[in-house]
């Protein structure tokens, strides 16, 4: 049977096994997230505070005939928001989101703020075309593409020993 190659520009690392030290890393991260959390008493009610809005997007970077495709799931984000810069063999996604909401009714009045800002930068395959690269941003999904040269194949060459 033929050996099947993969295409993917990204490798995958599988887990590795559980460490007997995982409990206490958990435990020491738990502890920055929470540090008060060891001094209230077990049977005390947990207070749920509102999960912080995530503002990194998910990507996904894969090659597609001579092109590489990038895909960023950007949602609630305007495009005058992103800024998408090639440099040097990487890309680099950016913005900024910034949401206020107002009520003001006869018995009551609320006023919420919250902003955050993202950056991720991602390395390029060798033989991509920066200059041509295009991007396109729609009902929140950043996709770019750029096209890749011609690689040259690789010849093997002898060195001989001395």
């Amino acid at each position: 049977m033929a050996k099947k190659s993969s295409k993917d520009l990204a490798k995958y690392e599988s887990p590795r096994l559980l460490s007997p030290f995982n409990e206490v890393e958990r435990w020491f991260e738990e502890m920055f997230r929470r540090p008060f959390s060891m001094l209230e008493p077990s049977w005390w009610p947990k207070i749920k505070f509102p999960a912080v809005e995530e503002c990194s997007p998910s990507v996904d970077i894969y090659k597609e005939g001579n092109n590489v495709i990038v895909k960023a799931e950007i949602p609630g984000m305007k495009k005058a928001d992103l800024d998408v810069s090639l440099s040097e063999g990487a890309l680099t996604i950016s913005g900024q989101k910034k949401k206020e909401e107002k009520v003001n009714k006869n018995d009551y009045y609320r006023y919420e703020c919250s902003e955050g800002s993202f950056s991720r930068t991602f390395s390029l395959p060798e033989g991509v075309q920066t200059d041509k690269a295009k991007a396109k941003f729609d009902n929140g999904v950043l996709e770019i593409t750029i096209p890749m040269t011609a690689a040259p194949k690789k010849k093997e060459q002898k060195i001989k020993v001395q």
